[in-house]
């Protein structure tokens, strides 16, 4: 552990505190793999001038006061601790092949998930290099930050292909912009009102579909329970053996589905 910064620590948020209880303890794990072999050192050039290790969650220990209550405290960074090299091919037993490098990360992926946690000695996240498979497996404790933040991080970590120093940006669907008309501004008086008319229907809809699924949700959460099948787990079932599984789509198809039910792939990519 390295020599800490005398800075005044700074408490958990409640998401982050959550995300620290026994229950809950989720970490976060991010495969990237890499076209071309992985240089260590290389790695490590980049990650210690990289925007991650500017970031306070990621240079900070998660320490408890007297009273249990978790705080953040900035610490120096020992990379050596957080960067972990993996020079044999993961194997279980003879049953992945050399060159099958997907099902050998998938089954580093079911291990990890039911591994030791984080160690608290250090900030909660690490960077695993398996170097016969050309793959980077980021392990990082959701406490550190949400899906969005740390994707965004990330991609600030990175540069585009065609430009060294521009970064890499995701694609979004620009809201179009609407002319008078359409809000009814532009039109007649009737225009207006039935504008006006359609927004109060708006939100009163909206307040009665949240009440129903208020109601429904603490219906379900009181009575409703799974029935019990050949699959069902039984006490312990988070710490049971895991096994991950790939599985790939066209383009194509993703385009058919898109043309048939147009918002089918927005909610694909919102529930995965």
């Amino acid at each position: 552990m390295g020599s800490v910064v005398k800075e005044t620590d700074e408490p958990l948020t409640p998401a982050g505190r959550l995300f620290l209880r026994p229950e809950m303890n989720q970490v976060i794990h991010c495969a990237i793999g890499l076209k071309n072999p992985i240089d260590p050192v290389s790695i490590k050039t980049v990650v210690l001038n990289s925007l991650m290790l500017k970031h306070p969650r990621f240079s900070s220990l998660m320490i408890r006061d007297s009273s249990g209550r978790e705080h953040w405290r900035r610490t120096h960074i020992n990379l050596d601790d957080h960067l972990i090299i993996h020079h044999n091919p993961i194997k279980e037993g003879d049953l992945l092949d050399d060159k099958d490098h997907e099902s050998a990360v998938n089954h580093f992926l079911a291990d990890m998930t039911i591994s030791s946690g984080l160690s608290y000695d250090k900030p909660l996240w690490e960077i695993h290099l398996l170097l016969v498979h050309n793959c980077l497996v980021f392990r990082i404790h959701h406490a550190l930050g949400d899906g969005v933040s740390l994707m965004s991080m990330l991609l600030a970590c990175c540069r585009r292909i065609d430009g060294e120093e521009g970064l890499p940006r995701i694609p979004s669907f620009e809201n179009k912009k609407s002319n008078s008309s359409s809000c009814g501004c532009g039109g007649s008086w009737w225009k207006l009102y039935l504008y006006y008319l359609s927004v109060l229907w708006g939100f009163v809809k909206m307040g009665l579909l949240s009440l129903v699924f208020v109601v429904e949700f603490v219906l379900r959460a009181l009575w409703v329970r799974d029935r019990e099948t050949v699959i069902s787990g039984g006490e312990g079932v988070e710490l049971w053996p895991r096994k991950l599984a790939t599985a790939r789509f066209s383009i194509q198809d993703m385009k058919v589905v898109k043309k048939a039910v147009p918002n089918a792939v927005r909610f694909c990519f919102i529930y995965f």
